[in-house]
């Protein structure tokens, strides 16, 4: 079930905006396995925090997706959808047949932009992902239909009425949330915090030498998204490329009773074949979930803070670069002036790993 009620418990926990509050995370404190249950929960008075997925479903979408179903602390508001592992209209259909799946059709779905904002064909990563997107499973159609609104009119509406209150995770490239930003000035600093994926910090990219995938797709709309003011922490593939599943680990999953186990061990087939002809690596990147993870477990990261551009042409098109503040210009250039954003600069990759095993294995 979508809706789970749960008995409240006398416990101090972090809350989700712990790092966020506390910038580049210096200092910030694990928190053993024993009290991952109650991170997120309070007392009886408290309520579910607010959440909308921006996704472009996608096999590690789906595991995010899943592992937020499988989250009783948080209030699903609704998924928007986005090309980038498959077309936008594809996604917009995984998404629905992955809340039905689920047991979740009640959550709304709405459609996002089909190109990035600068028009063209958007880059398509079935390769990667399937002719479906979810590693050629071919789930049934989905009853329910999508919204009626554009994700962009969805994400303005749902922030609007709960100010201050609704978090963003953000798996795919960026348009919706530049569309968003455009459509009404306040936006960005109505949303409680926006968790991103994307960007490749110090790193090299996965779809070139510079580039990563999300801000490659549309790097215009990212330049928007992180010079938008709003309270950011982005999570790149220098991140997420440490955490992975092993085949032994998929072996587990494979033959463990949790409720979404089987189908994401049938999409992880195809998408381990994929990083062992592009990566060399026998498992998964888990880039999605470790995302999923940096929303619900900040504690579970060390965060940078400082402006972060995106290249918009010439060959390093989609480079994420982070001013990391280690010197005071003399004049201007183009990172002064904005408002930083929170990097991902360290994992911990043994908690990372242990909970998103715990969700996806959870009955």
């Amino acid at each position: 079930m979508c809706l789970v009620l749960f008995w409240s418990f006398s416990i101090i926990i972090l809350r989700m905006d712990y790092v966020m509050a506390n910038g580049d995370g210096e200092g910030v404190v694990v928190v053993d396995d024993s009290r991952t249950d109650a991170v997120l929960r309070s007392h009886a008075n408290s309520h579910r925090d607010k959440l909308i997925i921006d996704t472009d479903p996608g096999i590690d979408d789906t595991m995010a997706i899943f592992m937020a179903f499988q989250s009783p602390e948080l209030e699903i508001l609704g998924l928007t959808t986005i090309f980038g592992n498959t077309s936008t209209e594809n996604a917009t259909n995984n998404a629905l047949r992955l809340c039905e799946f689920a047991g979740c059709s009640g959550i709304p779905v709405a459609e996002g932009s089909a190109a990035p904002l600068k028009g063209g064909i958007p880059r398509v990563a079935d390769f990667v992902h399937g002719s479906d997107g979810v590693g050629n499973t071919y789930l049934p159609p989905a009853k329910a239909k999508k919204s009626e609104k554009s994700a962009s009119e969805f994400l303005v509406e749902k922030v609007s009425e709960y100010p201050g209150e609704v978090s963003i995770l953000a798996l795919g490239p960026l348009t919706n949330l530049a569309l968003a930003i455009k459509r009404d000035s306040s936006f960005a600093s109505k949303v409680k915090r926006l968790v991103i994926l994307g960007g490749a910090f110090f790193a090299l990219g996965n779809v070139n030498p510079a580039a990563e995938a999300n801000i490659y797709g549309d790097p215009e709309a990212a330049d928007v998204v992180f010079t938008s003011g709003a309270n950011i922490a982005v999570v790149g593939i220098n991140i997420t490329t440490q955490v992975m599943f092993t085949d032994d680990d998929l072996l587990e999953l494979r033959q463990s009773k949790g409720k979404y186990s089987k189908i994401i061990s049938e999409m992880c087939e195809f998408y381990r074949d994929w990083h062992v002809k592009s990566d060399g690596v026998h498992g998964v990147f888990l880039h999605d979930p470790v995302s999923f993870v940096a929303l619900v477990r900040p504690d579970l990261f060390t965060y940078k803070k400082g402006v972060v551009r995106v290249e918009t042409q010439g060959i390093c098109t989609g480079h994420t670069l982070l001013d990391q503040g280690l010197k005071k210009w003399n004049s201007s250039n183009p990172w002064t002036e904005h408002s930083p954003v929170s990097v991902a600069w360290t994992v911990n990759v043994k908690g990372v790993l242990d909970y998103i095993r715990k969700l996806l294995m959870k009955p």
